[in-house]
């Protein structure tokens, strides 16, 4: 069983079970490198989703508390739409950058890790890269 940094566990080894026919190799069975690569993808990924929770959280947070019109409207992987009047939106990529800060400190304490955000102010969302 292995744990994303914040907790979340990953399936039950039975859905990766070793038990049928696979044919071991010097390096183990096809299926336990595959639950090994699993897991290993799970523990990076899902602590990803975690940190990514934190900054969502303090993103809304902070726009609430400083009574901004500004509105998440879309998240997916690493990309977060905020969609705000024009006069707030150097204030929104300045609360996102610090969100994005807060998370790292939260989720994984003072640390030399870099966790690079870039922001991009466009008035079509088919502009934001």
């Amino acid at each position: 069983m292995v744990r994303t940094w914040l907790g979340r566990t990953c399936p039950p080894v039975a859905a990766f079970d070793d038990t049928d026919t696979d044919a071991p190799t010097a390096f183990g069975s096809a299926r336990a490198r595959a639950r090994g690569r699993f897991t290993r993808n799970f523990v990076v990924q899902g602590s990803a989703a975690d940190w990514t929770l934190l900054v969502l959280a303090g993103l809304r947070q902070a726009i609430h508390q400083a009574g901004l019109r500004a509105e998440l409207v879309f998240f997916q992987h690493d990309e977060v739409i905020v969609h705000c009047p024009e006069s707030e939106a150097d204030t929104v990529a300045r609360l996102i950058t610090s969100a994005a800060d807060t998370a790292a400190h939260l989720a994984f304490g003072p640390t030399p890790v870099q966790f690079p955000f870039t922001t991009a102010i466009v008035e079509c969302y088919a502009d934001a890269k």
